[in-house]
């Protein structure tokens, strides 16, 4: 094959269409209109050109071979004299892929001769401008000025809090150069993925590009698809094959259920109506302690409960810096006191807490996490979400964690909660526990006989027997005790919490 010329003599347009593919064709005689619109607004360095792209294709859409044509012809004919450009992959496989694609590009189009190729890294010899592939659990990204970033498969990437670090470290490093530009481009993913996050950002922000491309791809015949539809659980076809974000068929609870759950403004105080109850998961070093404050709300005598969560409090630890007993002890005494609350917790979790708790005159009761109580404790939390019958506060921390558990088919007809590495399904767990006592004994149905002229006003619904005045102030003073502007603990630590006077909105 005759070598191709200098890349300063050719156009970068013209340098990608010529890139030949492993059929022998010319990219440009394949390509269809969506992947000559994304190569040519990458390469266009025009001043009032975006600078920052996200690109979403189906599986099977091109996506790591157009953008290792892509990065290879910019480096060939746009990245300045000893420039660095780095790409990176979610994994050391796909970054393997990335690199082989565009190893091969160069030599089927005859331009190995301009370059040197190594295992994790191109190099242009004229100008010694450079490309480096890296991984997404590469140490750091932390100190690099980039000409050019390429993220291949974003929503792939894990959800450790290392790969999230890095992200942020390659964006935090776009604006050392003026010139830089950032190329992301990825299948759909679940809209519980922290690059959803980045993907709503993009759709409203000037600054980027937003290229997604609908599937079915058009080369992918009717059979195939049929195949893949009968292979695939629905969510994973609308992912792959469709290109939408949507979420795994094993998660806790959707995304528009969870939504449609935030109608809380905040904490609640206690009102001596309602019976609450807590709910305590335990733990010490590397998972949190979590306390939730719950009660039972019906809309009419014969509709099941809707949980409400009035509070949640969280401790976290670490193996040097364990969280201390006597701080839980005095979180939850607290609690128990101000909502005049029961405690649900695992015995063997807290077994001496549950017994200074008692001697202190706060009920427990126990529940032991078992196969069968898992259970039913992830199968009825995944219903109060599903039927929008738990109302839930703004928290990001709680609403992060509900979008990320799974409710894992462990045996037929057995459920568990889980979670992916790198999250936590500690809150979720502590709502559990305190969403199955309530629904658990939800209102009782049977006949009472009551001698005629003994039926109380308060049963009447005669609002002068209704808890007086002084009675809801002290309830309320019991609350803001404990919460007025943050809880003190033995140990000296502070929980910082808001004000008591939200309600349920509207």
């Amino acid at each position: 094959m005759t070598p191709a010329p200098a890349a300063a003599e050719v156009m970068p347009e013209a340098l990608m269409a010529a890139l030949v593919l492993d059929d022998g064709r010319p990219w440009g005689e394949v390509a269809h209109a969506f992947q000559v619109h994304d190569a040519r607004a990458i390469l266009d360095t025009d001043a009032s050109a975006p600078r920052l792209h996200l690109i979403t294709r189906p599986r099977g859409g091109s996506k790591t071979t157009d953008v290792a044509a892509v990065a290879l012809v910019a480096l060939l004919t746009q990245a300045p004299a000893h420039s660095t450009s780095h790409a990176y992959a979610r994994d050391k496989d796909q970054a393997q892929l990335l690199m082989t694609a565009l190893t091969a590009l160069a030599h089927r189009s005859g331009l190995a001769g301009l370059l040197d190729l190594q295992t994790w890294a191109v190099t242009v010899k004229a100008t010694g401008a450079r490309l480096v592939v890296e991984t997404a659990d590469a140490a750091s990204a932390y100190g690099h000025i980039p000409w050019l970033v390429v993220v291949d498969e974003l929503a792939q990437w894990p959800t450790t809090r290392a790969a999230r670090t890095l992200w942020e470290a390659i964006v935090s490093g776009l604006p050392k150069r003026p010139d830089s530009r950032l190329v992301v481009i990825t299948t759909a993913g679940d809209p519980a993925h922290w690059s959803a996050k980045i993907r709503t950002n993009a759709l409203t922000s000037e600054a980027w590009r937003v290229s997604e491309t609908p599937g079915p791809l058009p080369w992918i015949s009717e059979a195939d698809l049929d195949e893949q539809r009968r292979l695939l659980p629905a969510s994973s076809f609308a992912r792959l094959h469709l290109n939408e974000w949507t979420a795994a068929d094993d998660r806790l609870v959707s995304h528009d259920d969870l939504a449609a759950c935030v109608t809380l403004d905040g904490p609640l105080d206690a009102d001596p109506r309602h019976r609450y109850v807590i709910g305590l998961d335990l733990g010490l070093k590397r998972d949190r302690t979590v306390m939730t404050v719950a009660h039972a709300e019906y809309d009419t005598p014969t509709a099941p409960p809707r949980v409400v969560l009035d509070r949640i409090a969280v401790l976290q630890g670490t193996p040097a810096h364990p969280v201390q007993l006597a701080d839980v002890e005095s979180l939850v005494l607290q609690a128990a006191q101000a909502y005049r609350a029961t405690v649900r917790v695992d015995p063997w979790q807290a077994t001496g807490l549950a017994q200074r708790l008692r001697s202190r005159g706060v009920t427990i009761t126990e529940w032991s996490f078992t196969a069968a109580s898992v259970g039913r404790l992830a199968v009825n939390l995944h219903l109060l979400l599903r039927e929008h019958r738990l109302a839930l506060p703004d928290d990001p921390d709680l609403l992060d964690e509900l979008a990320t558990v799974r409710l894992r088919e462990t045996n037929p007809g057995v459920f568990r909660l889980d979670h992916d590495s790198g999250h936590h399904d500690d809150r979720a767990v502590a709502l559990g526990l305190a969403a199955l006592a309530l629904t658990e004994k939800a209102r009782e149905v049977g006949g009472v006989t009551v001698p005629k002229g003994k039926i109380s006003d308060y049963a009447r619904g005669n609002p002068s027997r209704q808890p007086s005045a002084r009675q809801r102030a002290e309830a309320n003073v019991r609350a803001r005790q404990m919460t007025a502007n943050a809880v003190e603990l033995p140990s000296g630590g502070l929980i910082p919490t808001d004000p008591l006077k939200r309600r349920l909105r509207g």
